[in-house]
């Protein structure tokens, strides 16, 4: 994969479409990674340039390679920082390679963390579909629930010890995600275009309530695939399996 920098401070991982697919006409991609996660979605993006789209794969500020502080701002901006940066083209880093696109149509695809920045961007009318799969849609409720992760009051300990500086949190900006207000879907439940959302889910999830999501879906009307085992199932897995869902999703409409 190639490696660029967006806004400055924003590295990102990307690949064109695979020759044989590529298409007249642009499509691009967006990958938004969970947290805490590896970046580890080079597989992900090879599967989707295979399948003729332009990939975008990049870490949000002050996560992993990016500079800034996480969570100083709501990270779907940071993803609409990318997209205002693709007019410019994208230059590979190692060796000064431009390359052009103008995408037509632009999806995000967000899980578990990164699936309110698919959500929220779904707001951009630059940004033709979005899937969240296993999403937070509500963290004023996630942070209460016992069985969350992210409830344990030594998360950030957590975090440092577990990633070091692969991401640089301070408590103020985590306790933001408590408000209900930062970087929160439900907050934007009634202004979301149910036709630009698709989601998915496992009952069995044992971090991510699936009633927050489904009562999500109910308000919005956003579609759900709601699956009774899977557990907190992997972004890779479910495009994957369901790809020609997804595929079909994408592909409709304007």
């Amino acid at each position: 994969m190639f490696r660029t920098r967006i806004a400055k401070q924003i590295v990102a991982e990307f690949l064109p479409p695979a020759p044989k697919r590529a298409s007249k006409k642009d499509k691009l991609i967006i990958l938004c990674d969970g947290m805490p996660s590896m970046p580890r979605k080079q597989s992900l993006s090879a599967f989707l340039a295979g399948k003729g789209y332009w990939v975008i794969y990049p870490r949000y500020r002050g996560a992993w390679e990016s500079d800034g502080q996480f969570l100083a701002r709501s990270p779907h901006l940071d993803i609409l920082d990318v997209i205002d940066a693709i007019p410019n083209g994208l230059t590979d880093l190692a060796f000064g390679k431009k390359f052009k696109l103008a995408p037509e149509r632009i999806y995000i695809i967000g899980g578990s963390f990164g699936a309110p920045s698919a959500i929220l961007c779904s707001l951009d009318p630059r940004v033709t579909r979005v899937i969240a799969n296993c999403p937070v849609v509500d963290w004023s409720i996630l942070q209460s629930s016992e069985s969350a992760e992210t409830s344990n009051p030594n998360y950030i300990a957590y975090i440092r010890g577990a990633f070091g500086n692969g991401y640089r949190l301070t408590e103020r900006n985590w306790n933001k995600l408590r408000t209900g207000t930062f970087y929160n879907p439900i907050r934007h439940v009634h202004e979301v275009d149910p036709a630009k959302i698709m989601m998915f889910h496992a009952q069995d999830d044992p971090y991510v309530p699936w009633r927050t999501v489904a009562r999500f879906a109910r308000l919005s009307g956003a579609r759900l695939h709601l699956l009774k085992r899977g557990g907190h199932i992997s972004t890779d897995g479910t495009i994957q399996k369901y790809w020609p869902k997804v595929s079909r999703f994408f592909e409709i409409g304007p």
